[in-house]
């Protein structure tokens, strides 16, 4: 159907851009489908919904463009690290009870909750991937019965093409749940009829589930959609699960229903995943669904955001018959992460942050604040006029390289020539940081110079070490995460990849920055707290701002 881009708007910030295909971007169903999913995520507005920014379904090439949520999937964490304990547990129960009401308080049916449409961000979940969704009082398209997404995540009635209601997705948190507790599809795995027949007749494995959560699971993946329990039961015996209890519901006794009607049967598995040359790809879907007697047609689902590699250079396109690339995999030993073909991507994009090596860096220049303020100032601004003059010159690359492809002579010569323009531009965008910034930290500087006096039981200059600390702290965060700090984080990430590499190298580079700040810091404590001026000369700011502990 589509190809799912990361890009970055105006802002730095960055997003999602799904286009259709051009083999389908004329076609009017496809049109009215990527419609009807943008008239979908428009009417959804909650922080664990990905929300949607942009979207133009009637242009040359339709796309929407929709939050970039740069966590895992909920199937990755689960992979990778095992079932999860029962906070955690609870804490994506809840997460997707309060994104599921909120997708069903604007009409919508998500239809489609599995492990793969689930980021998790920061410990929560964040629901994605409107690819299949359903509006509540949306007309069928048409009568042809057409069955897409992953088998033993599709509830009995997508499979049979019957009515599709909120308990459907209920449906999908409980298979959800049930992954992310045992580790294991509640359905099993294999051949597709086989596990679209386990949901149809309700045949489920919840043997890896915790006994106390189980009740709750067992009712919810019902086969028959009236006999599920509704929000506030899903959520009460939640909570009561949290608390240590068992999480049960009222639930009818019944026979199962389906029992004797024809499994659906599918012969081809659907959302086999390839690579992608664009910039910077997160890859694109292909399906191969097959038609199933009865049922609803409906859209072919958007591979979610966090199934493609984020991990290493972005590789080509395999060649017909060769293996997909893994996704996750890490740039092969020795790699630049440059890629030189027309479309090349980000060499940026999943190479290590240097958060321990930054932090460091910051603690150094917190201790250079305490002790030598001037010289702490010019490191500081001299830092952010680098990153931002390296995040140009290396982002002015990527985009010709991706454009016209990688021209050793022309390519050096254009960034030698263009140099001096990435250095204005980025000296301007410093000076305005460093005012902001410096506004903050000045406010933060005399606020702890105020409150002090109340701890210590004795004045204290706005001059002195602690109030200086905090100033600059404050400062660094506000440009480090404030408005204009996107340029600033990639430059500093750019740099330091190169000055504090993965390894030995990088982590002595790491260990003496925290040291030199802590060394200083000490310094400062060791002087009274009172800081040296230097360059400046001492005297007058020592006599008319400094005071002795």
């Amino acid at each position: 159907m589509g190809v799912v881009h990361l890009g970055l708007d105006h802002s730095g910030r960055a997003v999602a851009i799904k286009v259709l295909r051009p083999h389908v971007a004329y076609d009017a169903e496809s049109r009215r489908r990527l419609a009807r999913e943008v008239a979908t995520l428009e009417r959804v507005k909650h922080r664990l919904v990905a929300a949607v920014l942009d979207a133009d379904p009637d242009g040359p090439r339709p796309y929407v463009v929709t939050q970039y949520v740069p966590g895992p999937s909920l199937e990755e964490v689960i992979t990778s690290r095992g079932p999860m304990p029962p906070a955690d547990l609870v804490r994506l129960g809840r997460g997707l009870v309060e994104a599921l009401e909120a997708i069903h308080a604007a009409g919508v049916v998500h239809r489609d909750l599995k492990p793969g449409n689930v980021l998790m961000l920061d410990d929560e979940p964040v629901v994605i991937d409107f690819g299949i969704a359903h509006v509540a009082d949306d007309v069928r398209l048409t009568s042809t019965g057409l069955v897409m997404g992953t088998p033993g995540y599709l509830s009995p009635e997508v499979v049979e093409g019957g009515a599709v209601t909120e308990a459907t997705d209920w449906w999908g948190w409980a298979a959800t749940l049930a992954f992310a507790a045992s580790g294991q599809p509640p359905f099993g795995r294999g051949p597709m009829n086989i596990v679209l027949d386990r949901v149809r007749h309700g045949r489920h494995d919840l043997g890896g589930v915790d006994p106390r959560l189980r009740p709750l699971l067992a009712a919810a993946l019902s086969p028959v959609a009236t006999d599920r329990p509704a929000a506030r039961e899903v959520l009460g015996a939640l909570e009561v699960y949290s608390r240590g209890g068992e999480a049960t519901v009222p639930t009818p006794i019944q026979g199962a229903a389906g029992a004797g009607s024809a499994a659906p049967t599918v012969a081809a598995p659907i959302g086999a995943t390839r690579r992608l040359t664009a910039v910077p790809p997160l890859g694109e879907r292909v399906s191969a669904p097959r038609p199933v007697p009865t049922g609803p047609s409906q859209s072919a689902p958007q591979a979610p955001i966090s199934s493609y590699p984020r991990t290493g250079p972005e590789a080509p396109a395999p060649a017909p018959g060769a293996p997909a690339a893994t996704p996750g995999a890490a740039a092969p030993a020795g790699s630049t992460g440059w890629t030189t073909g027309v479309g090349a991507g980000d060499p940026r994009i999943g190479r290590p942050t240097r958060t321990s090596s930054l932090a460091a860096l910051m603690i150094a220049i917190l201790g250079l604040a305490a002790t030598w303020p001037m010289i702490a100032l010019m490191v500081a601004v001299s830092w952010a006029l680098l990153a931002r003059t390296v995040d140009r010159s290396v982002t002015a690359l990527v985009l010709r390289r991706h454009a016209y492809g990688a021209k050793r002579g022309s390519d050096v010569a254009l960034a030698v020539l263009a140099s001096p323009a990435h250095v204005i531009a980025a000296a301007l965008s410093t000076v305005l940081g460093v005012i902001g910034s410096g506004l903050i930290g000045v406010a933060a500087a005399y606020v702890t110079s105020w409150v002090l006096p109340l701890v210590l039981g004795r004045p204290v200059s706005v001059a002195s070490a602690l109030p200086l600390l905090a100033g600059m702290a404050v400062a660094i965060v506000f440009s480090w995460w404030g408005p204009g700090g996107v340029p600033l984080r990639r430059g500093s990430r750019s740099i330091m990849r190169g000055i504090a590499p993965d390894g030995t190298p990088g982590d002595i580079v790491t260990s003496a920055l925290a040291v030199l700040g802590i060394g200083l810091l000490v310094w400062s404590l060791l002087s009274h707290g009172v800081p040296s001026w230097l360059p400046l000369t001492d005297a007058p700011l020592g006599d008319a701002l400094s005071w002795n502990w």
